[in-house]
């Protein structure tokens, strides 16, 4: 039953508010756990890298582990690493780091410390912020109300399958793309038989979430020379189940809805602005007047919209 969200906004703003407020609106689908990507501004050089750890207490030596696999592939901290203040045992860490010599063998080296801190994304621009809880109880531990960027997605999880843990909350990045996130609403039905396939072209996955699958397939399809639009069209004949997600990466946010249509995606655009979510009443929080909405309520739809468009536009 989840609720996912996305925000575009015509310049760098107040995006971090405005998803709280998309998931505010849809915690009745889910409070399970609730998650924002936020997409800030864009550095040149150097990644943040949003990781969570399981145990509080062991974390500063979980640091200098982290800290010497960045060290042995040319890479250092530009910052110093920064985490919550909670009182949970499970500790959200935030690191600035320079550019790896390569990225992709970095990641897997990073993962093998996967059980003491797991990296959740890695970007010039996106930040992935997820925990349990509602969409108010994550705003307020993280701070994501304050967070300033041009576009985001926002996820309420009603946990089916797999488990409920900070780590398997949405949204997912896709390992090891830098800067790709997903939000889903929906099940796919041959998981198993396309992680066998992803798994064996070297990809990894760090839960049982199918929704983690999707991020990595389209990802993998725009690398085989794929456009965007185009593999979200391809993912409906290709990906079996009931599913409407959202993607997004530094230049756009995209959708793609099944051909059974039983996922609702309703959108608003107004002044070169987005916002799309699984519930009407959602994206009026941002737009309470007189607009425009648009109901994907048809079978096999997908569209994408541009994030350097939406700002020229405005």
């Amino acid at each position: 039953m989840c609720g996912i969200a996305g925000r575009i906004l015509s310049a760098p703003g107040p995006v971090g508010a405005d998803l709280v407020k998309l998931m505010d609106a849809q915690e009745h689908r889910g409070a399970d756990s609730t998650g924002f990507a936020v997409y800030g501004p864009p550095r040149e050089t150097g990644y943040i890298v949003r990781a969570m750890g399981p145990d509080r207490g062991t974390l500063s030596g979980d640091l200098d582990a982290f800290h010497a696999i960045l060290k042995a592939h040319g890479a250092d901290f530009l910052e110093d690493p920064t985490w919550d203040s909670a009182d949970t045992r499970h500790v959200s860490v935030r690191m600035v780091i320079s550019d790896p010599e390569d990225l992709a063998r970095w990641s897997v080296d990073a993962d093998t410390m996967c059980d003491r801190l797991e990296i959740q994304s890695v970007g010039r621009s996106l930040e992935i912020i997820k925990d349990v809880g509602s969409s108010e109880m994550v705003a307020d531990k993280h701070g994501v109300r304050d967070m300033i960027g041009t576009h985001g997605l926002g996820h309420a999880r009603l946990a089916t399958e797999s488990s409920v843990a900070p780590t398997a909350s949405h949204p997912f990045w896709a390992r090891p793309f830098a800067d790709v996130a997903i939000v889903h609403n929906g099940q796919i039905t041959d998981y198993f038989t396309w992680r066998d396939k992803l798994e064996r072209a070297a990809y990894r996955f760090m839960t049982e979430n199918d929704s983690e699958l999707i991020a990595v397939w389209v990802s993998d399809q725009m690398k085989k020379g794929l456009t965007q639009a185009q593999a979200l069209k391809k993912s409906i004949g290709e990906i079996d189940g009931v599913f409407t997600f959202l993607i997004a990466n530094t230049q756009s946010m995209g959708f793609a809805k099944d051909r059974f249509a039983m996922k609702p995606l309703v959108t608003v655009e107004a002044g070169g602005e987005l916002a799309a979510a699984t519930e009407e009443q959602a994206v009026r929080t941002i737009y309470p007047g007189e607009v425009d909405v648009v109901n994907y309520d048809g079978p096999s739809l997908t569209n994408t919209w541009f994030i350097t468009e939406q700002r020229a536009a405005a």
